[in-house]
């Protein structure tokens, strides 16, 4: 069985040396670093070199995470399709859940339409699995360091993925989703990785990176899932192969780790005991003490009133901007499917004009921010929300539709970028991987419930009026940034 080669023709005709362009832009972004970081001091030239060589090991490191991770993606539909024809108990058994919520909100009975709610419940299980194993796992890197806990997520990984190419059900496909979404932690690790650098200009161009590895994944990787499943021999199952080479990718990410990624958590900054930091990484599993980093205040040496303030803060301003995202982002297939009657082909090219876009402002614009203008960055960016979102949902002509599509895509690029970068000041060395496990853990819970209500008002009150509502919402994270007292970067 193979999927609809309609859906994937164009991949053939990916812009590859445009790729190369970006690979390019990003070497040159680490050897700008090298040679412009003001240092006088030898020691201070050492360390800026170091600092350039981790970010571009945690790049690359996470690029290949993330075109594992990614490859399964434009799949999912024809997945689906084909374990519906299996007769499997636990796919009827979900699919009896996704007919009662499109029954209750009232989704018209459509292939399409089907397929993205069931997808979305699948993408809400991995949401909320990373929601609880983030914290556990940024609260274990304190105590053992960033490296060993990276491996043990790679490994859990590489099992998710083989999980994945020998599945013959449904029910072995999601316990493969499952692992992966409990060992998916590799993303919070990085961004502690790169907290752990002792410089705010390399903190911030290693975040900076961080966001290009995910536009360039979120580009590249659907685009390599889609070519191997179309050109997948008659005898095999469509999707072996995108399975196997994810597989491959996950074991290339694990040799690179164990060669090429230094300890970034030096030995005397380590907690004394994991029992602690797990203890305290079960406050995250009560939202009230989650939006409170009430984990933080455990610790020995716990942040300022201030910056415990700041973190509240930016915690709300980060669950609030991802939740409003996120439901959109999701609603955004339903509205181009039935207003503009958009194939699987043409979503695609939408979806890889927004990655391209938001590659090259990362690239070209995100890098350069200099500390101490974040908050002014991120203000700007969910600012221009407001207009993006009510141009799409009022739209009826495509030209409006991607304008507002590339003012959604400064937005994507930079603002949980600037956000990490400005959480991964607070803390000491042994909190980073709390207090990035906690963000991570925020905005898992936020993709988890966004989409479901996003989706919910869509369809009860119409698409205008769920993207104008929730384009107005923005007001609310803007509103929050008004309560953040200055603080200067260490």
């Amino acid at each position: 069985m193979s999927p609809d080669p309609d859906e994937f023709t164009a991949v053939k005709h990916a812009p590859r040396r445009f790729i190369c362009y970006l690979i390019h832009l990003l070497l040159d972004s680490g050897k700008e670093f090298d040679q412009k970081g003001g240092m006088s001091s030898e020691r201070e030239s050492e360390e800026a070199v170091r600092s350039s060589r981790i970010i571009r090991s945690v790049f690359f490191a996470l690029l290949l995470d993330l075109l594992g991770f990614t490859l399964i993606l434009p799949l999912f539909p024809s997945i689906l399709d084909h374990y519906g024809k299996t007769e499997d108990n636990v796919y009827e058994s979900l699919q009896s859940i996704v007919d009662w919520f499109r029954e209750a909100v009232g989704v018209p009975m459509e292939r399409k339409y089907n397929s993205v709610l069931f997808g979305g419940l699948i993408g809400s299980l991995f949401s909320l699995l990373q929601f609880l194993a983030s914290p556990l796992t940024g609260a274990a890197s304190d105590h053992y360091g960033r490296k060993p806990l990276l491996i043990l997520t790679t490994l859990g990984l590489m099992s998710s993925y083989a999980f994945w190419a020998v599945s013959q059900s449904f029910s072995m496909f999601l316990l493969s989703r499952v692992i992966g979404g409990i060992f998916k932690g590799n993303v919070s690790l990085c961004t502690a990785i790169i907290a752990d650098l002792p410089c705010p200009k390399a903190r911030n161009k290693g975040m900076m990176m961080v966001g290009i590895a995910f536009s360039l994944g979120f580009t590249i990787g659907p685009l390599m899932g889609a070519y191997f499943a179309l050109n997948s021999s008659k005898e095999e199952v469509f999707y072996h192969g995108p399975a196997v080479l994810a597989l491959v990718f996950s074991a290339a990410d694990l040799l690179f780790i164990c060669v090429m990624l230094p300890e970034t958590l030096p030995k005397q900054s380590k907690v004394t005991s994991v029992s602690s930091g797990i203890q305290e990484s079960g406050d995250l599993l009560n939202p009230v003490a989650l939006f409170n980093f009430s984990a933080l205040t455990r610790k020995k040496e716990p942040p300022s009133i201030e910056k415990m303030q700041n973190l509240k803060v930016m915690g709300l301003v980060y669950f609030t901007y991802l939740f409003l995202f996120s439901g959109l982002e999701f609603t955004l297939s339903f509205l181009t499917h039935q207003r503009f009657q958009f194939t699987s082909m043409q979503q695609g090219k939408m979806f890889f004009f927004m990655g391209i876009t938001m590659a090259l402002i990362q690239g070209g614009y995100a890098r350069r921010i200099k500390p101490g203008h974040h908050i002014k960055t991120v203000r700007l960016a969910i600012l221009l929300l407001i207009p993006a979102f009510a141009l799409i949902g009022l739209a009826r002509h495509l030209w409006m539709v991607y304008i507002g599509l590339i003012l959604y895509s400064f937005a994507a690029a930079v603002v949980v970028p600037c956000l990490t970068t400005l959480v991964s000041d607070h803390g000491s060395a042994n909190q980073k991987g709390t207090v990035m496990g906690i963000l991570r853990s925020l905005g898992a819970l936020a993709r988890a419930l966004g989409p479901i209500v996003a989706s919910s008002v869509y369809w009860i009150a119409g698409a205008e009026t769920c993207f104008l509502i929730c384009s107005a919402s923005f007001i609310i994270p803007l509103a929050l940034l008004r309560r953040l007292r200055d603080f200067k970067q260490e």
